[in-house]
């Protein structure tokens, strides 16, 4: 039985890293993409290629600029023979009052968190239908797309932009099989505890995971098994969705409270720490 075909981007670590795990290990070959980060991308390539047996290409690509995201789709297709999914996972976030804002800070996010999403998507598509694939489109968007919190108009006004727009999107390619889904995150542990520990860093995942109904943060691969389920057979009922995986932490009536001693945007704060740190990676 041929291999199903995959592009995940940003999977050198994080989130995209257990994305792409799941996905091997459920047969797909893959073409992942990092943005800085080769070794961890090659270490990564390596492992699922002597675990699983499948193939797994690996990409450099800036994603903030212009026409990458194509050219990256474009040339991962080339190197796998074809494409059943899509996986727009990279990103970048950042907490931004609307009084600090600065042009050069909104082209970014804009372009990262849904320009980018949107071209990547829509080549993919133009593939699928040339080639009568009946595949899958997926994002990872966020639960801040849903619940507001201060400083968090743009990364979460662009999540909940993209969580309407696939709505959309799932309605136009309906008819040729395709289905477009989201998987929204809450708090995910996206960085091991230890490494943290060595670069003398606070770990507030701890801290934020007691305060979630379900007592833990997520983790990567928890993000990975439903992007797996959402792409697989099992999910060919399920268009235009939006699934949030975040242990509860944004039901009605949780308060934001994540931080001993943090006021009620203990959670913006807490979450800045690490989103300050991923912003000035990319600039």
């Amino acid at each position: 039985m041929e291999r199903k075909k995959a592009v995940v981007t940003g999977a050198s670590r994080g989130i995209g890293n257990g994305i792409a795990r799941c996905l091997a290990r459920e047969g797909y070959d893959l073409a992942i993409s990092y943005a800085t980060k080769q070794e961890e991308a090659q270490k990564l390539a390596n492992e699922l290629q002597e675990t699983y047996g499948g193939k797994c290409f690996y990409f450099q690509a800036s994603l903030e600029k212009e026409g990458v995201g194509v050219e990256l789709l474009k040339k991962s297709v080339e190197a796998l023979g074809g494409l059943d999914l899509l996986v727009n996972n990279a990103g970048v976030t950042r907490f931004e009052n609307i009084l600090d804002l600065t042009p050069e800070v909104f082209d970014l996010l804009f372009h990262l968190d849904f320009k980018n999403y949107i071209l990547m998507m829509q080549e993919a598509a133009r593939y699928m239908v040339k080639n009568k694939v009946r595949g899958s489109l997926i994002n990872i968007t966020s639960s801040r797309g849903e619940r507001a919190y201060a400083g968090d108009f743009l990364y979460g006004g662009l999540k909940a932009g993209l969580n309407r727009a696939i709505q959309s999107i799932a309605l136009d390619l309906a008819p040729y099989g395709i289905r477009v889904n989201n998987v929204a995150p809450g708090a995910v542990r996206v960085r091991d505890k230890q490494e943290l520990v060595n670069q003398g860093k606070t770990d507030f995942w701890d801290d934020l995971g007691k305060k979630i109904p379900l007592e833990r943060c997520g983790m990567p691969e928890d993000i990975g098994e439903a992007v797996a389920f959402l792409a697989s057979e099992k999910a060919s009922y399920i268009t235009g969705t939006t699934l949030r995986i975040d242990g509860g932490l944004i039901l009605p009536g949780m308060p934001e409270h994540v931080l001993p001693g943090e006021d009620f945007n203990g959670w913006s704060k807490a979450h800045s720490l690490f989103a300050e740190e991923v912003f000035k990676r990319i600039v």
